[in-house]
């Protein structure tokens, strides 16, 4: 099915004859579409739901846990869970994610344990993670720049010679900058097995969609040689067969695609964000009854595909997590603050030893008077 986008206030998205690909409605009724489908398994669908409601939870549990200054900073994804949770599930676990810094859906999709994304907002990690143990970026704070990495990295892939792709992902916001717009160029004209897919949740940070652009996210992609889709980030079925023919296109040979995922970004863009300061409140109740666990949930009842007691044991799953994360997050040790030097470089070098060194007898001079901790 083809549904017609929400209209917004400005010129880009104010043809509504602009088009999606839909494959749940917002009740929850199962439509098809001519060009995108996808069959899957009674197991498999409560497992989607299952990820969009774990999903929500980690986002729900660090919110609060930085209002309770367990965090420096949270980038909620609260009205995202679907585009991320479709796309995340599309790829191999051999394909690579590069994500922003809100990709928590994606980050479970892969097996990320959410502990780790805690971690970089406590400011204990020195960074993250390792990125190829799950084939799973480091978060990216600089708008779009993970997008040149990532068509780097679907280059060298290519070269290798493997069928795998790559999924780069960034907001509407994104689209504006320089390095998005030359990742594109580059992997249009390598051919390189990629996807980028825009989240297109109406907001750059307080800046609304017609700030960056004239026509739909999806159509720039014809400029630069390649195709785009336009589909509904809030119908998790939808994204996850696009997602999944975008990396197919690319594994075959026939280069990039760029998913513009139509969503909305209910919460604040970060904890340090009050949207109540630059949008009307009418418009979030309208995508409240788009929400992407309602409507999944829908789809489940009225297939008959779960009871009252798969909800019930899945509400006390999501409840452990919550109870795991809100402890591991406060017995997290403090790093020894010399650690800020480690993994700066894949291999040590004699100036980075140098300043280590500078700094470690800066520390110890502390020794005396500060009990010997750092």
């Amino acid at each position: 099915m083809s549904a017609k986008a929400p209209a917004s206030s400005g010129p880009a998205e104010s043809a509504d004859t602009v088009e999606l690909v839909q494959l749940l409605t917002p009740e929850g009724e199962r439509v098809s579409h001519p060009d995108y489908d996808i069959s899957l398994t009674d197991d498999e669908y409560r497992e989607l739901y299952r990820d969009l409601v774990l999903t929500r939870r980690v986002d729900t549990e660090a919110t609060a846990l930085q209002r309770q200054g367990e965090l420096g900073i949270w980038a909620s994804l609260l009205g995202q869970e679907a585009a991320q949770v479709g796309s995340g599930r599309a790829m191999r676990p051999s394909d690579f994610a590069f994500p922003t810094y809100r990709e928590h859906g994606v980050a479970l999709t892969r097996g990320v344990d959410p502990l780790v994304l805690l971690g970089l907002f406590r400011g204990v990690s020195n960074g993250g993670w390792d990125p190829f143990e799950k084939n799973f970026g480091l978060y990216t704070i600089v708008i779009g720049s993970q997008t040149l990495h990532a068509t780097g990295y679907a280059m060298g892939i290519q070269k290798d010679g493997t069928d795998d792709a790559v999924v780069a992902y960034f907001g509407d916001g994104a689209s504006s900058q320089g390095d998005v717009n030359e990742a594109f160029i580059w992997a249009a004209v390598f051919n390189a097995p990629i996807v980028f897919f825009c989240q297109n949740n109406q907001w750059a940070i307080s800046e609304p969609l017609e700030r960056q652009t004239r026509i739909p996210l999806y159509q720039r992609a014809r400029g630069f040689g390649f195709p785009g889709v336009r589909v509904d980030g809030n119908d998790v079925l939808a994204t996850l067969a696009v997602t999944r023919a975008a990396l197919d296109r690319a594994r075959e040979g026939s280069g990039p695609t760029l998913i513009e995922a139509f969503t909305y970004r209910m919460g604040a863009h970060t904890t340090s964000d009050d949207p109540t300061r630059y949008r009307l409140s009418s418009e979030l109740e309208a995508w409240k009854l788009k929400d992407p666990l309602e409507r999944m949930r829908a789809f489940l009842g009225r297939q008959q595909l779960a009871d009252k007691s798969y909800f019930d044991k899945l509400e006390v799953e999501a409840e452990e997590l919550a109870v795991r994360l809100r402890e591991g997050c406060r017995s997290m040790p403090n790093p020894p603050t010399a650690n800020l030097f480690e993994q700066v470089y894949v291999e040590d070098t004699p100036r980075v030893a140098e300043q280590r060194a500078t700094f470690q007898a800066y520390l110890d001079s502390f020794e005396g008077s500060h009990g010997g901790t750092h």
